[in-house]
């Protein structure tokens, strides 16, 4: 994506290239058609933070990936560049947009949730069922004898926490299921060993390194997704 001025204001003055190839003007198209603005043209930064991605050989560099932004709030970026230190396991480097949201106030606020929530399929037991509600029963036969003056409000707040009441004597609480961590300490020697080869093609960046370095990467994607299928 370059800096032309037909395709401003879409884009900005401070792409790392000066013209836009086929891929680039196709960005542009999408996004004047859906009142887009592509961000990370606009803010300044030197080239070495305008990279998204390095060649093998590390002699050419292109800005490739970029952020769009709806053109109403594109004032919310207010910084965008890339790290080339972040170890992302690709050839890409990781972009980077720092944010400034405005959030508004809610007049009703949420109710905050609690946690609880019963086990309703206790239910289906004819025995639990039958028991649940006579609990019922017997706390609204309760509420008949209060103040007939009381308050909307605060009726609902002592219909609601006798059904709560009775349900959680009857019912139970729902158990959560606790997932467990698949973040091991073979990932942490996947990582370390990747690392390991990265610095090893950064210093030297023969074809055997880039074919050890792709091996070790594969080798930690594949251990990390049959971790991740089995937690």
């Amino acid at each position: 994506m370059g800096r032309e001025n037909i395709f401003k204001p879409t884009i900005g003055n401070e792409s790392l290239h000066q013209h836009s190839n086929d891929n680039g003007v196709g960005i542009v198209t999408f996004a004047t058609s859906k009142n887009l603005v592509v961000k990370s043209t606009i803010l300044p930064h030197r080239n070495i933070h305008k990279y998204t991605w390095t060649s093998t050989e590390g002699k050419t560099h292109n800005q490739i990936d970029h952020i769009l932004i709806d053109r109403r709030r594109h004032s919310g970026i207010l910084d965008v560049r890339s790290f080339r230190g972040a170890d992302c396991d690709t050839d890409h480097y990781l972009v980077v947009a720092k944010l400034r949201e405005r959030l508004a106030e809610l007049k009703q606020a949420s109710q905050k949730f609690d946690g609880e929530r019963f086990n309703l399929r206790k239910l289906n037991e004819m025995g639990v069922k039958k028991k649940c509600q006579i609990e019922i029963t017997n706390r609204f036969a309760a509420l008949e004898n209060l103040n007939g003056d009381e308050n909307n409000h605060r009726a609902w707040e002592n219909i609601k926490e006798n059904i709560k009441t009775s349900a959680k004597d009857s019912l139970g609480l729902h158990e959560w299921k606790q997932h467990k961590p698949w973040f091991d300490i073979e990932c942490v020697d996947f990582l370390d060993q990747r690392k390991q080869t990265k610095m090893q093609w950064i210093q030297d960046q023969s074809q055997s390194n880039v074919d050890n370095l792709s091996n070790v990467r594969r080798n930690a994607s594949r251990h990390f997704r049959n971790k991740r299928r089995h937690i």
